[in-house]
């Protein structure tokens, strides 16, 4: 099966103010359903976090670029 994009949709909030959140698009390549992005999509994150320290991860979802879940 050939790998096409998925979308993470990260949902963060500042951690000096948790009601200030955001909605970050990762983009990267996948071969499996939106379901399984969901499920490995934890060391994607952690690595977003890593480069973004001030900002928690509060969920997630994936779905296709364009698709319906990025209109939340």
């Amino acid at each position: 099966m050939e790998a096409h994009l998925i979308e993470l949709i990260l949902t963060v909030c500042a951690i000096a103010h948790p009601d200030n959140c955001e909605e970050k698009y990762i983009q990267f390549a996948w071969d499996g359903s939106p379901a399984q992005c969901m499920m490995a999509a934890p060391p994607y994150i952690a690595q977003w976090i890593g480069q973004h320290p001030t900002w928690m991860a509060t969920r997630w979802s994936c779905d296709y670029p364009g698709g319906e879940k990025r209109k939340i």
